[in-house]
C-alpha cells in the first residue's frame, strides 16, 4: 500500500501502479539497487522493488504515436501530433516515411490543429496550460514562425472550424459566464474581430461545419450519448433554426453526431440512430427534411465519416465488435459502399481521423493495433482503384463488395526499442451472461512457449461507463503479458457503446448491477478456458472502471 502521510490509508491493487510514473528514488543501501518512495509517499506492506524491474518496465512506457491532424491544402504534406519529449507537439511530415519536423515546443501538449484551408500559410492550434483544460487557440505563421493568441486567454475554448474560404473560424467559449459554451466567430488574422455570434444554454454545443457559401453554421447540441440535436445558425446574425425535432414525452430520444454539408450546401450528411438500433450515415435534404441512409447495407455501427472537397467520394468507418472496417462510396456514380480490404497488419485494429486531401482522391487516417501505436496511412480512391474484387458477409442479404487498395504508410512509431512482433494480438472473445445476453471483449495471451501452463488473468474494465474497449496499442500493459506471463481481458459489459442503443441503456438506473453480473459471468467463462487460471484473477480499472473493480471485488 502507498499513501500520503497526512491522508487516510487507501489500499490499491499493485497492478494499478505504474512504477516508472511514481515519484520513487533509487536506493543503493541493499546489495542491489531498489526503488524507494520519496517523502510524499509512505510504503506499507510493499517489499523492496528492484531498480532493474522499474527500468525494464519503463521500456514499455517509452513508445510514441502519431496522430493525423490535417492535410496541407496545396502540398502533399500532413500535419501530425507526436512527441519527442514529454508532450505531443505539432510536426510536419512532407513525404511518406519522411522526417517529422517539429513546429511547436511547449511543456503542455497541443490538443489539435488545422491548416488555413486555401493556401496553408498559417495554421490554428489548440492547447491548455498546466493541465487546467482552459484551452486557448493560437495562430502559427509559417513565414515567421511566430505564434499569436487569438482567444481571450482566460476561458475554455474549443478548436475552431474554418469557413471554406479560410477567412473566418467558428468556435465555442465559456467566457460569458464560465459554463455555457456560446458560439463565437472571428478572422484568425485579426483577433480584434472576435465576436459573440449567439448565446446558448449548456456545455455541449459544438460548431461542425460552415455552409459552402459561408452564410450558415451547422452546430451540434450534445446532451448525452442517447440525445443530441442539430441546428443551423446564421453566420452573421446568430439567428438559429433547429433541424431535428424534440421528441414528445415518452418518445425515444435520438442521437445525432458528426455532420457535414454536401458540396452544394443543399443537404447534410449526418450520423444518427434515428429509427435504428445503431448509428447509421444519413443524407438529409435541408429543404424537405427528408433523408436516406447511405450505409443501409452495412450491418455495423458507423462512427466516423468524411466527404471529400469535390463531393464525389465519401469515406466512413464501421465499428464491428470493436475493430474497424473502412468503406468508400462513389457518390458521382451513385454506387453502394464498398469495403476496403485491409492489409494483414491493419486487421483487428482501430481506424480513426479520416481526412481527404483537398486535391485528388487521397484519403489519410490513423491506424492503431496491438503491435503498433497510432500511425498514419493513406489510400488512393480513384475510379480505377474502386473496381470490386469480391464480396464478404455471413449471408446473401448482407454481402458487401470488397476492393483492394494500396496502403501507404507515412509514419512508423517507436515502441521503446522492443520488438512489436512480441506483443500479444487481440482475440475477440464472447460469453453468455446471466440473462443469456452475449457479452464480448478482447483477450491478450502471453507466449505459451515462454509461459507454459495456465496463466493468471488480469481483467481490465474501461471507464465511461458508456466507453468501449477497442483493440489498440496496450503500451505498459504489454509488460504484464510479456514479462510476467499474465493474460489480460478487456470486457465490454452492458452499457458499453458500439453495440447499439439498447445495449448502452442496459445498465441505466437500477439495472447497473446487471453489468456487475457480466463480470461474474466472465469469471465463470474463465473457468472453462484451459489456458487461463481461474484461481489467480485480478480486476482493475480507472474512472468508472474503478467503480466496477470495487463492485466486482
Amino acid at each position: 500500500m502507498i499513501t500520503a502521510p497526512a491522508m487516510k490509508k487507501i489500499y490499491l491493487p499493485l497492478v494499478a501502479l505504474g512504477f516508472s510514473a511514481l515519484p520513487f528514488t533509487v536506493s543503493h543501501a541493499a546489495e542491489s539497487p531498489t526503488i524507494a518512495p520519496n517523502e510524499a509517499l509512505v510504503a506499507d506492506g510493499i517489499p523492496p522493488i528492484p531498480a532493474a524491474t522499474a527500468e525494464r518496465a519503463a521500456r514499455y512506457t517509452d513508445f510514441r504515436a502519431a496522430t493525423l491532424l490535417d492535410w496541407h491544402p496545396t502540398r502533399r504534406e500532413v500535419l501530425i501530433a507526436t512527441r519527442f519529449g514529454d508532450t505531443n507537439q505539432l510536426h510536419l511530415v512532407k513525404t511518406p516515411g519522411g522526417a517529422r519536423t517539429q513546429l511547436t515546443f511547449y511543456p503542455d501538449r497541443v490538443e489539435g490543429a488545422l491548416f488555413e484551408p486555401t493556401r496553408g500559410e498559417f495554421l490554428v492550434f489548440h492547447k491548455g496550460t498546466g493541465g487546467a483544460e482552459f484551452f486557448q487557440n493560437y495562430r502559427y505563421d509559417f513565414a515567421t514562425g511566430e505564434t499569436t493568441l487569438i482567444t481571450d486567454g482566460k476561458s475554455r475554448n474549443s478548436l475552431p472550424v474554418f469557413s471554406r474560404d479560410g477567412r473566418r473560424v467558428a468556435y465555442t467559449s465559456t467566457r460569458r459566464n464560465g459554463a455555457d459554451t456560446d458560439l463565437y466567430v472571428e478572422d484568425p488574422l485579426d483577433p480584434k474581430s472576435d465576436k459573440l455570434l449567439a448565446e446558448v444554454q449548456g456545455g455541449g454545443w459544438e460548431p461542425l461545419d460552415w455552409s459552402p457559401d459561408g452564410k450558415q453554421l451547422l452546430v451540434l447540441e450534445y446532451v448525452s450519448i442517447a440525445e443530441s440535436y442539430l441546428w443551423l445558425f446564421d453566420a452573421q446574425t446568430g439567428a438559429r433554426t433547429e433541424l431535428t425535432p424534440r421528441p414528445a414525452e415518452g418518445v425515444e430520444k435520438v442521437f445525432y453526431g458528426k455532420a457535414q454539408f454536401t458540396k452544394d450546401g443543399k443537404g447534410i450528411y449526418v450520423l444518427t440512430d434515428n429509427q435504428s438500433e445503431r448509428q447509421r450515415l444519413a443524407l438529409v435534404d435541408l429543404e424537405t427534411k427528408q433523408g436516406r441512409y447511405v450505409s443501409q447495407e452495412t450491418p455495423f455501427e458507423i462512427e466516423d465519416f468524411d466527404l471529400n472537397h469535390d463531393g464525389d467520394r465519401l469515406a466512413f468507418i464501421a465499428n464491428a465488435d470493436g475493430s474497424s472496417q473502412l468503406f468508400i462510396v462513389d457518390l458521382a456514380q451513385g454506387k453502394m459502399p464498398v469495403m476496403v480490404s485491409l492489409d494483414a497488419a491493419l486487421r483487428n485494429a482501430v481506424i480513426s481521423n479520416l481526412k481527404w486531401r483537398r486535391t485528388g482522391r487521397e484519403l489519410a487516417f490513423n491506424v492503431a493495433g496491438a503491435r503498433s501505436p497510432s500511425d498514419i496511412y493513406t489510400i488512393n480512391a480513384d475510379d480505377r482503384s474502386l473496381q470490386i474484387r469480391g464480396s464478404v458477409g455471413n449471408d446473401e442479404e448482407h454481402l458487401l463488395p470488397v476492393v483492394n487498395l494500396k496502403f501507404t504508410r507515412w509514419t512508423e512509431s517507436e515502441t521503446g526499442g522492443l520488438n512489436p512482433a512480441s506483443f500479444a494480438p487481440a482475440q475477440l472473445v464472447k460469453w453468455r451472461s446471466f440473462d443469456g445476453r452475449e457479452i464480448s471483449g478482447f483477450l491478450h495471451e502471453p507466449d505459451a512457449r515462454k509461459f507454459p501452463g495456465k496463466r493468471p488473468v488480469i481483467i481490465a474494465i474501461h471507464g465511461g461507463p458508456e466507453a468501449q474497449y477497442r483493440p489498440g496499442y496496450l503500451g505498459r500493459t504489454n509488460y504484464f503479458i510479456n514479462e510476467l506471463g499474465c493474460a489480460v481481458i478487456f470486457p465490454n459489459v452492458r452499457g458499453s457503446s458500439g453495440y447499439g442503443k439498447t445495449f448502452v441503456a442496459l445498465d441505466n438506473g437500477f439495472k447497473r448491477e446487471d453489468s456487475y453480473k457480466d463480470i461474474d459471468a466472465l469469471l465463470d467463462w474463465i473457468k472453462t478456458q484451459p489456458a487461463l487460471d481461474a484461481a489467480r484473477i485480478m480486476v482493475t480499472g480507472g474512472s468508472y472502471g474503478g467503480h466496477m473493480t470495487l463492485a466486482g471485488a
